[in-house]
């Protein structure tokens, strides 16, 4: 490279002319040399392509044969001296580069390398440059100047104000070091860890400050407030009555044990769970505070907030997939160009990621194998093929029916004897407790072995072995909860006609709210637990193994991995769990805040110490997009649970704030009935079919428009790749050119 640029020779200066003193080149600059002949600029291959195009075209032979170079000639100077420097920047100016070089600034490792005069002449016609606009600023109207001189205070102040805040971004420092050791694939992992840090502390202070503070406030007599009391009409006595199984007497220190890790007992009458809110509305001087109102649209808040800050954060990978769409040859070139990761400094790493690239040219070469092989396949090998992957996928069918029936019957058998602690001890009471919890910690690990045991068999590309196993480990881990919903749903809206007069079923869920909440709890308490347990227990002797043992079995296993997919699907699957659960148990996300900050740390000592980067890590490693969109199915599945116990299951009459309504959903139009009769009116109408239809309609049109837009913008893009491989031949011509002119001088 550096060859070539002393071939080129410096930046405005013509190489071929030569001296007699010394036999060496003498430069002229580029404002002194004549221009290029109009032969010469007619034999670049761009133009001869854009002469075959107009051509194909039917373009004139007039336009044929006029040269770029003198149409861009004849157009500055036909330009006045009154438009010639409009205020811009020098790279928006439509002037030659010639003309731009005088009017930017010159590095300073191109004054280093040309004369002193040159140099005071450029700093000098900078200066120039920067006086003009200064002056022209100054002739502009009073409205242009403010709007001009308050741009750019307001940039600077925006700039110092990131720079400050940069400051104090959680784990910088941190992260930092993540990714200089080992890369932009993990430093992805702990990003993201971060992010979820960030919105599940954001959803703990709305619900906490619109829920449970005016509640704890209410409860303590600060502000006059009024508790929900529910009408006896149409309801039998008993359904009102809900009594928490709190501790009474002597208590033994392993209960409080058991309450800590299952929710129950002292738990359960705190303001973790739904049914410590029973306050209707609290009064500040002459405002009514409607709590039952508040709990619900801050429900919808945190859903809304969650669902913006995923999408904000993945629409830049989104467009980025939209538009980009590189062929083999581009990927390879990305790979041998610009795929090392100038962010590693630790020699393993490095090892790693050389090893990381080899690989991936290993899965594009095997991708070409495979599209040959597929293409020359017999119909007999093709009948093979697919009747084995159908084979296999009743096999995946087979695994994901047992998986979801066990969650559905652990989660039976643990509802019908969770109460029925007399004939217990400690041990098996607690194990009842977590029995749903333990069945789908051993889905979670046994289904994703087995998937990636057959995958092997299907004969897909590397590549989309690795989607499509990861995207049966996501629905494994998202359906289980589903699962275990569904299973919870059946018992609580029973169908026998103890259940008719409640509603739902008051003898084994006095307050179902609350028993859910409790379910996403344990769920979250013991995802926790295992995180640290396999941390401590596992990794912790594998590397002392590894690091003192000398035996080969031992050496042939080695350190454990880093798996960034298998480590995001396991916060992913907890942030699912918290989302379900914010609604049943609104202090859920300051736990998983304080468990997410402590498995940021819990993975940094296990990445640097215990595990190696993966050796393989997946494509979409180095961005967060497919992390994002995983996240966003999560939040996807919330919503159904959500909506079903918001609109359809009724409301507990025996705890929380809904014991007056049918159902959570019908405080909203209870409380549209208490508006003016105009606004009833225009509620009304926003919510009818007169308003629903051309709202679809136009958001149809907005989205097509949108389709077209980024159609438009890949078009685009395929130009710009198109004309950067047109510039490249350019380049190579004069290159050639410039060797004949220096070897025939």
């Amino acid at each position: 490279m550096n060859g070539l640029r002393a071939a080129m020779g410096p930046p405005g200066w013509r190489p071929g002319s030569s001296s007699s003193s010394g036999g060496s080149e003498v430069f002229l600059p580029e404002e002194t040399r004549p221009a290029a002949p109009v032969d010469f600029l007619q034999e670049l291959p761009s133009y001869q392509l854009a002469l075959r195009r107009r051509g194909a075209a039917g373009g004139t032979q007039e336009r044929r044969a006029a040269p770029q170079g003198s149409v861009r000639l004849r157009g500055a100077e036909a330009r006045g001296p009154e438009q010639e420097l409009p205020v811009l920047p020098a790279r928006e100016h439509p002037l030659t580069i010639a003309e731009k070089r005088r009017l930017s600034t010159v590095s300073s490792g191109v004054l280093n390398c040309c004369p002193s005069s040159v140099a005071s002449e450029a700093g000098t016609t900078f200066s120039a440059y920067k006086d003009s606009r200064q002056a022209d600023i100054k002739y502009l109207p009073g409205l242009k100047q403010w709007k001009i001189t308050s741009s750019k205070s307001m940039k600077k102040v925006l700039n110092g104000v990131k720079e400050w805040s940069s400051y104090l971004e959680l784990w910088r420092h941190d992260i930092h070091s993540i990714e200089g050791k080992f890369g932009t694939g993990v430093q992805s992992y702990f990003s993201f860890l971060r992010f979820l840090v960030l919105l599940n502390f954001v959803i703990f202070i709305l619900m906490f400050s619109f829920v449970t503070l005016p509640t704890v406030i209410s409860t303590y007599g600060i502000f006059n407030s009024s508790f929900v009391k529910i009408s006896p009409k149409n309801i039998e006595p008993y359904c009102t009555v809900y009594n928490p199984s709190g501790n009474k007497g002597l208590v033994y220190f392993y209960t409080y044990l058991k309450d800590l890790l299952s929710g129950t007992g002292f738990l359960e009458v705190t303001s973790l769970f739904y049914g410590y809110y029973t306050v209707d509305a609290a009064w500040v001087t002459v405002l009514r505070y409607n709590l039952p109102l508040a709990y619900l649209l801050a429900t919808f808040a945190y859903l809304a907030l969650s669902l913006l800050w995923v999408v904000k954060r993945s629409v830049g990978g989104f467009k980025q997939n939209l538009v980009h769409s590189e062929d083999q040859f581009q990927s390879y070139c990305n790979k041998i160009f610009a795929g090392w990761d100038f962010c590693i400094t630790d020699p393993n790493a490095a090892r790693l990621k050389h090893r990381s690239l080899l690989y991936e040219l290993q899965t594009d070469l095997e991708e070409e194998r495979l599209k040959q092989k597929i293409a020359d396949r017999t119909k007999e090998e093709k009948l093979r093929i697919y009747s084995l992957r159908i084979f296999i996928n009743i096999i995946v069918f087979a695994v994901l029916s047992g998986c979801f029936y066990s969650i559905f019957r652990a989660t039976d058998f643990s509802q019908e004897n969770s109460n029925d602690i007399s004939n217990m001890n400690f041990q098996a009471n607690l194990l009842v407790q977590y029995l749903p919890s333990i069945v789908i910690t051993l889905a979670n690990f046994i289904a994703p072995q087995i998937f990636w045991f057959l995958i092997r068999f299907e004969d897909y590309s590397p590549a989309y072995e690795i989607r499509l196993t990861l995207m049966r480990c996501v629905f494994v881990r998202l359906a289980n909860i589903g699962v275990l919903l569904f299973s919870l749903w059946s018992s609580i809206s029973c169908t026998t006609d103890e259940c008719k007069a409640c509603g739902y079923n008051y003898k084994l869920h006095p307050c179902w709210e609350s028993d859910v909440g409790q379910e996403m709890y344990k769920l979250m308490i013991f995802d926790f637990i295992i995180i640290i347990a396999v941390t401590l227990f596992l990794d912790f002797p594998r590397k002392l193994l590894v690091t003192h043992c000398s035996w080969k079995l031992v050496q042939w296993c080695g350190l454990p991995e880093f798996g960034i997919s298998d480590n995001v699907l396991e916060i992913i699957y907890g942030q699912t769990i918290c989302w379900i659960g914010t609604f049943f148990s609104p202090l859920l996300p300051a736990i998983a805040t304080i468990k997410y900050f402590i498995i940021f740390y819990i993975k940094k000592i296990s990445l640097i110490h215990t595990c190696k980067p993966a050796a393989r890590p997946i494509r979409a490693s180095s961005s967060n997009f497919f992390f994002l969109v995983v996240l966003l199915i999560g939040l996807v599945l919330a919503f159904i649970p959500l909506g079903m116990s918001i609109a359809h299951i009724p409301s507990s009459k025996a705890c929380g704030p809904f014991r007056n309504f049918n159902t959570s959903w019908a405080v909203v139009p209870d409380t549209i009935l208490e508006f003016p009769v105009s606004l009833q009116q225009v509620l009304h109408g926003l919510a009818s079919e007169a308003f629903a239809v051309p709202f679809f309609v136009v958001i149809c049109l907005i989205m097509f428009y949108l389709i077209a837009l980024a159609g438009a913008h890949k078009q685009v893009v395929e130009q710009l790749r198109e004309q950067l491989v047109l510039e490249s031949r350019d380049k190579l011509f004069l290159i050639r050119k410039i060797t004949e002119a220096q070897r025939h001088p």
